[in-house]
């Protein structure tokens, strides 16, 4: 129930994520949210199941640990405190979400997103931003990865034969919270503040107006544009109530002749005799009125 619902603890293997994350640090990561629809973030520092082949190139050599070793190593896998063996996961950080452009470089070497200039103050020391150029829009569902060490990452720049080199937000497993130990070493992810800057793609396009069923022009010095096919049963609907009124009569009250003071309108069918006026006077009550 820890490890599935709530939290886990995971090993960093890699220098990958260097030197924000460092080789042996184990960082706790939230599994919690994603269960009421969180979606990961640009700057995000996520743990997501391999795609296929990332792994390879990421790993670490590993020794065999002596038999007690690996008896407690594989408890504290069982309750979360430690990844098993079998879980096969990455950790990078999230640059670009569906629909973002994500290019390097600029004329400053830097990447950038929607256009938007990344300052990577998180990056290894005297590393570059990247030494490979891409231009890649990220499909919508999937994200652009990078490690922070970027000279020693295999990340989406790796694998753009595939997918664009995006990752499926559905193997995403969680978000890194918090680095747990060493102690010395304890800090939190949070989310650079280069990315506020950042706007989502065509954020600034200007929005077709929404359909409208209105039949007259705002302007009233402009024409009357004739129903569409789509508005014509609509249109016939009215009418066709329009005429089931014609032919009733109905009361009117009066505020003319004195208050409350009533009077008869008739009304007839095109080519029906007319009614002599006087001829009958609508009871008070069992006729719908209509305020006059």
């Amino acid at each position: 129930m820890l490890k599935t619902f709530l939290v886990q603890a995971f090993v960093i293997p890699s220098g990958s994520m260097e030197q924000t994350i460092q080789v042996g640090d184990r960082v706790l990561v939230d599994k919690l949210t994603p269960w009421f629809g969180s979606e990961p973030q640009r700057g995000d520092v996520v743990v997501f199941r391999d795609p296929g082949g990332w792994l390879q190139e990421e790993q670490a050599p590993t020794e065999e640990d002596p038999v007690v070793v690996k008896q407690v190593k594989e408890g504290l896998a069982f309750i979360g405190l430690l990844p098993s063996d079998d879980e096969k996961d990455l950790i990078k950080r999230v640059v670009g979400v569906g629909g973002d452009r994500v290019r390097c470089c600029d004329a400053q070497g830097r990447v950038t997103v929607n256009g938007v200039p990344l300052e990577e103050d998180y990056l290894y020391p005297g590393d570059a931003p990247s030494k490979d150029p891409f231009d890649v829009t990220v499909p919508e569902g999937r994200l652009w990865v990078m490690g922070d060490h970027r000279s020693d990452s295999a990340d989406s720049r790796s694998h753009q034969e595939t997918d664009f080199g995006t990752v499926s937000e559905d193997e995403v497993v969680g978000r890194a919270m918090f680095i747990a130990w060493p102690f010395d070493h304890w800090a939190t992810l949070e989310e650079p503040k280069t990315y506020a800057s950042v706007s989502d793609a065509g954020a600034g396009t200007t929005a077709s107006p929404a359909p409208s069923h209105r039949v007259g022009p705002y302007d009233s010095d402009e024409m009357i544009q004739l129903p569409t096919p789509a508005e014509l049963p609509l249109v016939m609907g009215v009418v066709g109530l329009r005429r089931g009124w014609r032919g009733r009569r109905y009361g009117v009250r009066s505020w003319r002749g004195g208050c409350g003071g009533w009077r008869t309108v008739r009304t007839r069918r095109r080519g029906g005799p007319r009614t002599p006026r006087g001829s009958g006077r609508p009871g008070r009550g069992r006729r719908p009125y209509l305020r006059e």
